[in-house]
């Protein structure tokens, strides 16, 4: 699966859709293009509930100049905050607001998008899922709906010991 282009979101189930029309009318990747956006997290999966947020990943060499076009492009939406986890290492940006009802949390560190966890997990359990089947997936939306983390679910289901993140990222599917 191509993460890197939302167009596998245009042609998914009618929650995907209304994410894709709204990442797309209101341009939130392209307003992100220099930094390698990808949509992460639930949305990606089908497993978002009513409470998920759209998260998006974002890689940043110059801390300042990402911060600039995002609170250029976000400051104004619903709910704008952000942080910067400095002692933190990879040094992390993360910034929240709220869209036509949709929180969204943009997650950026100063490595490749593709060596962030949240990238990493978003592949491994895409193909946790393909392999497992739909039952597999309507069990973690069951834990997403009694307020569980989306790793800790599936390093339970699959019987994963030690911490969640961790061990998902040793999992071979």
């Amino acid at each position: 699966m191509d993460f890197f282009s939302i167009d596998y979101l245009k042609k998914g189930t009618a929650k995907q859709q209304e994410v894709y029309d709204l990442l797309t009318t209101h341009q939130i990747l392209a307003h992100l293009h220099e930094f390698t956006p990808v949509v992460v997290g639930t949305f990606p999966l089908d497993i978002a509930i009513d409470t998920s947020d759209i998260d998006i990943a974002c890689s940043f060499v110059d801390l300042a100049h990402f911060q600039q076009v995002v609170q250029d492009h976000f400051q104004a939406y619903t709910g704008f905050n952000e942080v910067i986890l400095n002692q933190r290492n990879p040094l992390t940006y993360v910034a929240n607001f709220e869209i036509a009802n949709f929180p969204v949390e943009i997650f950026a560190q100063t490595i490749p998008v593709t060596a962030q966890y949240g990238y990493r997990h978003l592949c491994i359990e895409y193909e946790i899922l393909q392999k497992q089947g739909n039952a597999f997936k309507e069990k973690v939306k069951a834990c997403k709906q009694a307020a569980w983390k989306t790793e800790p679910a599936f390093a339970t289901l699959l019987n994963l010991k030690g911490d969640p993140y961790e061990s998902l990222l040793q999992y071979i599917p």
